[in-house]
């Protein structure tokens, strides 16, 4: 890698640790307005403390992010079909790297979708944009996005983790599964994973702890973060994980201290109402 290439890359995976906490926030431009992302800014705003860096579309970067931030944009690049449409996997390279540079970004994200009909096109476009981005210094992550189809297993995996890095890129994004270990090992390429659905929030923290204690260098979360209640404190557990090594326990101590501070206003709130009815 050249210069340019290792300091963007150290942007996005952090070399105190070789650690990374990903804020996902481009959900949108295949969902439209997903809920609690109805308008982004009020969402990202809070969050991008305690983010290493926010994955987003360039609609979204220019409406509602700050240029003033620092934080390291993971541009999304590939797109082109909908929720509603006849195929997800029908993608193409939305943005140019030209455009990428414009905006400052440290890395472009695109989806792959190994095993769907549009395996070969998504494939194609992933070896494009690396080509692009090894010629301006910008490095690719590979999404292994899953069909309905296909199942999440450490064979699925593994194999659509490894063709991305042997066509180029330079961080792959997948989803944990039993026998994780098995997908880092067949994978030369630094692997974070995806928080998907939304799940309990004790569950999602213990997603990230699995996943970073299988050889994972972090995550890359959006739902199981944005849609809780207390996503400032949710992030703020996610990244106690990732990079200070708490396990499920005491990360979740985070969410329940904020849990029950919010519990106690309530009954405050509650208890100042009761005496104004009796005034």
């Amino acid at each position: 890698m050249d210069w340019g290439m290792k300091n963007r890359m150290s942007k996005i995976i952090r070399p105190e640790d070789n650690r990374c906490v990903m804020l996902a926030v481009d959900h949108g431009y295949f969902l439209g307005p997903t809920e609690r992302l109805e308008v982004p800014s009020n969402i990202i705003k809070p969050l991008l403390s305690y983010a290493d860096s926010l994955m987003l579309t360039r609609g979204i970067l220019r409406t509602s992010v700050n240029p003033n931030n620092g934080l390291p944009i993971v541009l999304r690049v590939s797109g082109g079909s909908s929720i509603v449409g006849e195929d997800l996997s029908n993608e193409t390279i939305t943005t140019s790297v030209e455009e990428a540079i414009r905006l400052n970004a440290s890395c472009l994200a695109i989806s792959i979708f190994v095993g769907s009909k549009h395996e070969h096109q998504t494939l194609s476009n992933l070896a494009k944009l690396v080509n692009e981005g090894e010629r301006y210094g910008i490095p690719v992550l590979a999404v292994t996005a899953v069909g309905k189809e296909m199942a999440r297993d450490a064979r699925y995996l593994g194999l659509a983790c490894r063709i991305a890095a042997e066509l180029g890129a330079h961080i792959v994004k997948t989803y944990y599964c039993e026998n994780f270990e098995k997908v880092i090992e067949g994978c030369p390429i630094p692997v974070i994973i995806a928080g998907g659905k939304k799940l309990q929030e004790v569950d999602a923290l213990e997603l990230a702890y699995n996943a970073v204690q299988h050889g994972a260098a972090g995550v890359d979360m959006g739902r199981n973060i944005w849609q809780s209640d207390y996503a400032v404190e949710m992030i703020k557990a996610v990244r106690a994980i990732v990079h200070e090594n708490l396990n499920v326990n005491e990360a979740y101590n985070i969410l329940l201290k904020a849990k029950n501070e919010k519990g106690e206003e309530k009954g405050q709130l509650q208890q100042q109402k009761i005496v104004k009815s009796t005034d």
